[in-house]
């Protein structure tokens, strides 16, 4: 199995008759996937997500693939394939189309829907090609194949890839749920026929790749929703990805069963399952579907809420409930359900909701407690038929975490693919098919891009840093006036602290040290104010240090008159 070595330089340029794939995210982490595929000097891309931030990126508000490799050669790019509507798939397309806004989108009915609905936030129109299972489209010398596969969002799609350097099949998300909701089975038949032409190379989804044998199937949570819309006497408020129309259906069927109305809550709630319904894909019975205005008028024993938050996002809805900050206030014998999964990262965010619902007298179903989700990726029994399937030449683990990346690399090899095949890559490591085999050439520039607010990119390491001291450790900023002829100090030093924990009071005891040591500076004649601040700062950090074996951020301030 090869692996990216942390020196890898820049790839050479691609030889004549060789298919370069550079994933520029969605390799060790779950989320921000993209990958660039490159014949004759023309692009094709796979998804353009985004990943959430974590506790330790405050202030973020999505992470994106890094364009910069791909920034100048805009005009190369065939399309961008989306094989499915997921955020973590489709989320950072504004971005890219941001800088050129004709790039085409090729994708089935629901993800094209759900990414146009977002790009009119962006005031973006874009250009798109509705394709289905079983189509097949030339897009400039790339020769792609869609097919059937399920996952937790309907009409997902894997795409095959014909170039004259090989076939390259991408899995997208998927699993193989026999009894689908939507009675779409991932068309394995469809694979079985790729395989017997050859698949050259197959990227395939790692995510539950650790997890033995099949992952259940979607409607086993049924008979647990009626057991939990049974039990619970005042309200059922439902918190789920904004994009999980099996799931939503299911809270739909189970609230028509018991008899209650369901309203959808956060903005992009209410968009996707509009969409869906209007699509059909949501099948919703005549007067189920309630504005939440209305639900005022209805007794709590007939009411659904469905919201977003099953994460512990700060600003969704199910969190900002739990913190008493949103109009729907939780009362004691409300049930909550988060019928989703942790995604890994998550945890504490998710289980500090939990506690928050729990404290106002929620009754909190989740996956710990009850058989609420079910995954939509493959477990590992299920990739070992899959590998058996395709029997591909070169296997390209892809979506997933270091160590789900490694597990799937080694049940291609349990399957036969010849070790020397198995390529374990990462963000920005550049593989090219040649001669029938893939194999590492280099490395490009694949780092986090953050959006804050409007910003994007603006926002790197250095300033997170400094944020997250400013979280932990608070800040403490002195002020000074210096005459600038004589370097004397004329006005302070005078110290105030935030989030330090330290009194004001507290700084009498080094506001002496501060002053001789700048008068002390003064006499070797360094009266420059940025010398000066850098005096401060370390005489005061010095001082925090060794008293409160703190670190805060410092500021000192030198004013000249």
């Amino acid at each position: 199995m090869s692996h990216p070595h942390p020196e890898l330089g820049p790839p050479s340029p691609l030889p004549e008759g060789g298919l370069r794939v550079t994933p520029l995210g969605g390799l060790g982490e779950i989320g921000r996937n993209m990958t660039v595929f490159e014949y004759d000097g023309r692009l094709l891309i796979v998804d353009c997500g985004v990943l959430f931030p974590e506790e330790e990126q405050p202030g973020i508000d999505l992470i994106l693939p890094d364009f910069s490799s791909i920034r100048d050669r805009l005009d190369d790019i065939e399309g961008i394939v989306l094989t499915h509507g997921h955020e973590d798939h489709i989320g950072g397309v504004p971005f890219l189309l941001r800088e050129k806004p004709d790039i085409p989108l090729i994708g089935s009915k629901l993800t094209l829907a759900l990414i146009e609905a977002k790009l009119q936030e962006h005031r973006i129109r874009p250009y798109t090609l509705e394709v289905a299972e079983g189509h097949r489209e030339r897009i400039g010398p790339f020769d792609c194949e869609f097919v059937a596969v399920n996952h937790s969002i309907p009409d997902a799609l894997a795409v095959a890839i014909r170039t004259p350097a090989g076939m390259v099949v991408h899995t997208g998300d998927f699993k193989m749920d026999q009894l689908p909701l939507d009675n779409r089975l991932t068309d394995l038949h469809a694979f079985a026929r790729l395989s017997e032409e050859g698949i050259d190379l197959l990227l395939a989804d790692s995510t539950n790749a650790e997890v033995p044998g099949f992952t259940p199937h979607e409607r086993d949570i049924s008979n647990v929703l009626r057991q939990v819309f049974a039990g619970a006497r005042k309200r059922i408020i439902v918190a789920s990805f904004a994009s999980h129309v099996h799931r939503i259906q299911q809270i739909l069927d189970a609230a028509h069963e018991y008899g209650r109305r369901v309203a959808f809550v956060g903005r992009s709630m209410v968009r996707n399952m509009g969409i869906a319904r209007d699509l059909g894909y949501l099948k919703v019975p005549p007067g189920l579907v309630v504005d939440v205005k209305t639900l005022d008028d209805l007794p709590d024993h007939e009411v659904v809420l469905v919201c977003t938050g099953s994460q512990g996002e700060p600003m969704a809805a199910l969190s900002r409930m739990a913190n008493r900050d949103h109009q729907i206030r939780i009362v004691q014998g409300d049930t909550v359900i988060l019928a989703s999964s942790l995604i890994p990262g998550n945890e504490n965010a998710v289980y500090r909701v939990i506690n928050g619902l729990t404290r106002w007298g929620a009754n909190v179903v989740h996956k710990g407690n009850a058989k609420v989700h079910v995954s939509g990726h493959a477990s590992a029994g299920e990739l070992l038929y899959f590998y058996n399937i395709c029997r591909p030449r070169n296997l390209m683990p892809v979506h997933g975490e270091w160590r789900h990346l490694r597990a799937n690399a080694e049940l291609g090899a349990l399957t036969g693919v010849p070790h020397d095949r198995i390529v374990i890559a990462e963000d920005g490591v550049v593989v090219d098919l040649l001669g029938g085999k893939a194999k590492i050439s280099g490395k490009v520039q694949a780092g986090y891009v953050y959006v804050d607010g409007s910003s994007v990119g603006d926002v790197g390491e250095p300033a997170l840093k400094d944020r997250r001291i400013l979280g932990d450790e608070g800040i403490i900023s002195v002020f000074v006036v210096m005459d600038s002829s004589t370097g004397k100090i004329t006005g302070g030093p005078h110290v105030q602290a935030r989030g330090s924990g330290i009194e004001d009071s507290a700084f009498s005891a080094v506001l002496p040290k501060i002053t001789e040591t700048l008068e002390r500076s003064a006499q070797d004649g360094v009266v420059e104010p940025h010398q000066m601040q850098q005096l401060i700062r370390r005489t005061l950090g010095k001082w925090v240090s060794d008293t409160y074996r703190r670190r805060p951020m410092i500021l000192p301030v030198v004013v000249e008159v």
